[in-house]
């Protein structure tokens, strides 16, 4: 009796999206649904736009400068040019399905998959599955190296500050690769991680205006700005700079 009450405490329920209208009785609950029974989306324009450059701005922007000098004026913008249109164009397929059917009352499309699943289907699912995952997989290794080396190079950075530039200060990136990929492991362990009740909290809560943490927080994002219009103007003055002894086709 015991086991039994135990395996049906461990069952998890599983609520199909259900109809929001007067007739299905739950019409008082429409202010806090959408329209498939989901909870009710409260994004904005804004924090959409913010999620967009978060997820298009990464750590790529920091070598742009570099690649860019190397492709040269002409291939370099024109690089750029076209991976924006190739974004753009993603990104207004991705909205196209998000919705199947109608624009307006289709059944909603939450991840890839579903996307595919609904105006593909079949073995085209399949293929878009291990297509993803394997994305992920690259993703997830590359950055595993990338931040194991940046560790190393901060670890490098202090080791010439106290013991001088004169000493090689050789290190290996392996314990920073493998102290990265365990603590994600540890966190991707985590259920339902990014709606952890203590997270949502912190998220939510509002500073007080004037108050020793609002100030701080202005100062932080002043200087922020400030680092940021300097950044510009270094760029800005480096480029006219450099285009006061440009010669084309020079070699």
């Amino acid at each position: 009796m015991a086991a039994g009450n135990g395996a049906h405490k461990n069952k998890q329920v599983v609520m199909a999206p259900m109809e929001v209208s007067l007739e299905s009785g739950n019409a008082d609950q429409a202010d806090y649904l959408d329209d498939d029974g989901r909870t009710r989306r409260t994004g904005t324009i804004w924090t959409a736009s913010s999620h967009i450059i978060t997820a298009v701005i990464g750590s790529g922007v920091l070598s742009l400068a570099w690649a860019i000098a190397q492709l040269g004026w002409v291939a370099g913008p024109t690089a750029m040019l076209l991976f924006a249109f190739v974004t753009y164009y993603t990104a207004t397929l991705l909205a196209e399905c998000y919705r199947t059917g109608d624009p307006e009352t289709g059944k909603r499309n939450y991840t890839y998959m579903d996307a595919v699943r609904s105006n593909l289907g079949g073995v085209k699912v399949t293929f878009c599955g291990v297509i993803q995952y394997a994305n992920l997989v690259g993703v997830a290794i590359g950055y595993t190296i990338a931040s194991s080396i940046s560790m190393q190079a901060i670890g490098k950075a202090g080791c010439f500050h106290t013991k001088g530039h004169a000493n090689p200060c050789k290190s290996s990136s392996n314990p920073y690769m493998i102290i990265f990929g365990a603590t994600q492991i540890l966190f991707s362990q985590i259920p339902d991680f990014d709606q952890i009740w203590w997270l949502s909290i912190v998220a939510a809560r509002r500073v007080p205006k004037f108050s020793t943490k609002w100030v701080c927080l202005k100062m932080l994002s002043l200087c922020c700005l400030i680092v940021s219009i300097a950044a510009a103007a270094g760029s800005i003055a480096d480029i006219i700079g450099a285009l006061k002894v440009y010669r084309p086709f020079s070699g």
